[in-house]
C-alpha cells in the first residue's frame, strides 16, 4: 500500500528528506524488485527482520517491498539504514535538492504517479508476488496490443513507465521492445 504524503515537511527536516521518507515508491516495490546490500549490512538488517539474500555475492540484498517500510521508512535515521538507500536519489528528489522544483510540486507529481499505480493495481490479477513491479512486468509481457481485454492495462502501464523514466530515472522496469 502507498501512503499519502505530508503537505509540508516538518520544521526540523529538509524538504528533500521529508519527500524521500514519505514517498516510498523505491521502498514499496513499485520502482525496484530488490535492494542491494553490502556484506557488512546483512546481519544488522536480518536482526531487524529483513529476509536477506546471501547466496550470490553480487546479489546480496533483500526483495522489495521493504519490510521496514510502514507508510514511512522506519530506519531512515538509524545507523542500520542501508548505503544503497542513503545514496539513491531519484530524478525528482534531485530536482528538489537543486531547487529546480518545489516540495509541493514534487508531492503533486508523486501523487499523480500513485494514482496511476492504484489504477493499474486494480487491473492486475491476484498474484503470490507482493512486488508490484514483478506483477506488472508479468502482465505487460503477456499482453499484446491486439488483446482487447488488456488494452487498458497496456495503456496505463505505458504511461506509468514513462513517468518512472522521466520523473524517477528508472528505465529498466519492463523490456518494451
Amino acid at each position: 500500500m502507498i501512503s499519502s504524503m505530508p503537505a509540508i515537511p516538518s520544521t526540523d527536516e529538509s524538504p528533500a528528506n521529508s519527500l524521500c521518507k514519505s514517498c516510498g515508491l523505491c521502498c514499496s516495490g513499485h520502482l525496484f524488485i530488490w535492494t542491494k546490500l553490502r556484506s557488512a549490512e546483512l546481519d544488522s538488517l536480518e536482526e531487524l527482520g529483513v529476509p536477506v539474500l546471501r547466496a550470490v555475492p553480487s546479489q546480496r540484498g533483500f526483495n522489495q517491498p521493504c519490510p521496514l517500510w510502514n507508510g514511512q521508512c522506519t530506519i531512515y535515521h538509524s545507523p542500520h539504514y542501508p548505503r544503497f538507500c542513503q545514496t539513491y536519489k531519484c530524478n525528482l528528489l534531485k530536482k528538489v535538492v537543486e531547487g529546480n522544483t518545489t516540495f509541493p510540486a514534487a508531492l503533486t507529481v508523486i501523487e499523480d504517479a500513485k494514482t496511476l499505480i492504484y489504477e493499474l493495481e486494480a487491473l492486475l490479477p491476484p498474484s503470490p508476488s507482493a512486488n508490484f513491479r514483478e506483477r506488472l512486468a508479468a502482465q505487460f509481457e503477456k499482453t499484446t496490443v491486439q488483446d482487447p481485454t488488456r488494452i487498458e492495462l497496456r495503456r496505463k502501464a505505458t504511461a506509468l513507465l514513462a513517468v518512472y523514466e522521466e520523473v524517477f530515472g528508472v528505465d529498466d522496469v519492463i523490456e518494451t521492445s
